[in-house]
């Protein structure tokens, strides 16, 4: 990854109006920023979240907080607590997120 025409900038991601996305289960609310061709979100993900997709996108993920199972399309399954996490490049492993107790994250594609 190249990252070009962005300049040194903060983000107060209270600020970052929020972007609401139904689950199979529960809600997933986004907080996006775009710097160039780099979309950087931090997602909170509500308690019983389960994705309504098996996404394709290549990301780096990181748990703030909480704790993600994140399912891979094969059966594979991979538990993330806070401190954890996991990266997939595009069109390699369609995967899925599902969460218990609700996760807020920090992801990068």
């Amino acid at each position: 990854m190249e990252m070009t025409n962005i300049p040194f900038g903060i983000t107060d991601w209270s600020d970052v109006p929020v972007e609401e996305h139904a689950g199979v289960t529960g809600m997933a609310y986004w907080r996006t920023r775009q710097f160039d061709r780099i979309r950087v979100r931090r997602v909170d993900y509500s308690p019983g979240y389960l994705a309504d997709h098996w996404c394709t996108k290549g990301h780096i993920l990181y748990v703030l907080e909480g704790a993600l199972s994140t399912e891979l399309e094969d059966g594979r399954r991979f538990e993330l607590e806070a401190g954890k996490s996991y990266q997939v490049a595009d069109n390699a492993e369609p995967h899925r997120s599902y969460t218990a107790n609700g996760a807020a994250l920090l992801i990068v594609d």
